[in-house]
C-alpha cells in the first residue's frame, strides 16, 4: 500500500483513481469542483483536500490528470501547486495530454526537488480508464519509471517507457495523428458505400477482417452508420491535441498536411454544434 494524492477527477481521472483505491492504496484527491472530490470520497473511500499542496503533502507518489498546460503548471508550480509539497524522493505521475515543452519543463523543476517525473498521457478514452486497460505512454527516467510502473499496473493493459521526458507527450500526439488520418478515410468510405446503396452491415463484414481493419473500424463504423456521437472521445479535446501536435511540427520540421487539414475538418463540424460530440462525428461534414 502506497500514500497516493489524485490531482483531477475528471472522465478519465475519477476512474484512474478509483481502480488505485481498489488496489489497495490511500489516496487522498483533490478537484477544482470540491464537490466532485467529496462526492468521489464518499463512493471510494479516502479523503479530500482543499488545495493540490495539501492533497500531496506526505504523499509517496501525486497523479494528475487535468484539462491544458495552464491546468497542469498551476496544480503542479503554482502558489497552492503540489511540487512545493512533496517530499524529495516522491513521484509525480502526469496523464493530462498537454504539450511537450510543459512536460519537460516538469522533468526539470522535479529534478531540482528531487522529485521523480514522468509524463504518461494515455489512449483508450473513457471506456479504457473505466474498465483499467489503458495504453499509456511514459517519458522520464529509468528510476521515475521503475517507481511509476507498479503503480499504473493497477489501471493500464499497455505501459511502455518510450523515451525521456517529453517522449510520452510526443508519442500521444503520434497517436492522435494517426486516429485524425484513419477517421477521415472511414467518413469517406462510409459515405460511399452510403451513396452506392450498399448495405454497410454487409459492407462492414466484408472489409473488416481485411487490410482495412482499425480500431475505428471496428468501434465506430456502426455507430457512424446509425449517425450515433453522443459518446466517446470529444472533437473539442481531438482539436486541441491536434493543436499541441501541429505546434511541436513547426518545431521539429515534420510536415503533417493530413492532420492539418483533419483539423480545419474538425472545425467545421465544431460550427455545426458537434464539439462534445465523438471524434467519428467527423463524418457529420460530408452528406448522405
Amino acid at each position: 500500500m502506497a500514500t497516493l494524492s489524485f490531482i483531477g477527477l475528471g472522465v478519465m481521472g475519477a476512474p484512474i483513481a478509483r481502480h488505485l483505491a481498489a488496489a489497495g492504496h490511500r489516496l487522498t484527491v483533490y478537484n477544482r469542483t470540491a464537490a466532485k472530490a467529496e462526492a468521489w470520497v464518499a463512493a471510494h473511500g479516502g479523503r479530500s483536500a482543499p488545495t493540490p499542496a495539501a492533497a500531496a503533502e506526505g504523499a509517496d507518489a501525486v497523479f494528475a490528470c487535468v484539462g491544458n498546460d495552464d491546468d497542469l503548471a498551476d496544480v503542479t508550480l503554482g502558489p497552492d501547486g503540489a511540487f512545493a509539497a512533496m517530499m524529495p524522493g516522491a513521484l509525480f505521475v502526469d496523464h493530462t495530454t498537454v504539450s511537450a515543452d510543459i512536460a519537460r519543463c516538469l522533468a526539470d523543476e522535479g529534478a531540482s526537488r528531487r522529485l521523480l517525473v514522468v509524463d504518461a498521457p494515455v489512449s483508450g478514452g473513457q471506456a479504457g480508464a473505466e474498465n483499467g486497460k489503458l495504453s499509456i505512454m511514459c517519458g522520464g527516467t529509468d528510476e521515475a519509471m521503475a517507481a511509476a510502473a507498479p503503480l499504473m499496473a493497477a489501471y493500464a493493459l499497455r505501459i511502455v517507457h518510450v523515451g525521456g521526458a517529453g517522449a510520452g507527450q510526443q508519442t500521444k500526439m503520434v497517436n492522435q495523428i494517426a486516429i485524425a488520418g484513419v477517421l477521415a478515410g472511414l467518413s469517406e468510405a462510409l459515405r460511399f458505400a452510403q451513396a452506392s446503396d450498399l448495405d454497410v452491415d454487409k459492407v462492414f463484414e466484408a472489409v473488416s477482417g481485411g487490410a482495412a481493419q482499425s480500431w475505428q473500424m471496428v468501434n465506430r463504423w456502426p455507430t457512424m452508420a446509425r449517425d450515433e456521437f453522443d459518446f466517446g472521445f470529444a472533437i473539442d479535446w481531438m482539436r486541441k491535441d491536434l493543436g499541441l501536435a501541429l505546434d511541436e511540427a513547426r518545431a521539429n520540421g515534420a510536415l503533417l498536411p493530413v492532420a492539418a487539414l483533419v483539423d480545419q475538418f474538425y472545425a467545421e463540424v465544431q460550427k455545426m454544434g458537434g464539439g462534445r460530440q465523438d471524434t467519428s462525428a467527423l463524418i457529420r461534414r460530408l452528406p448522405k
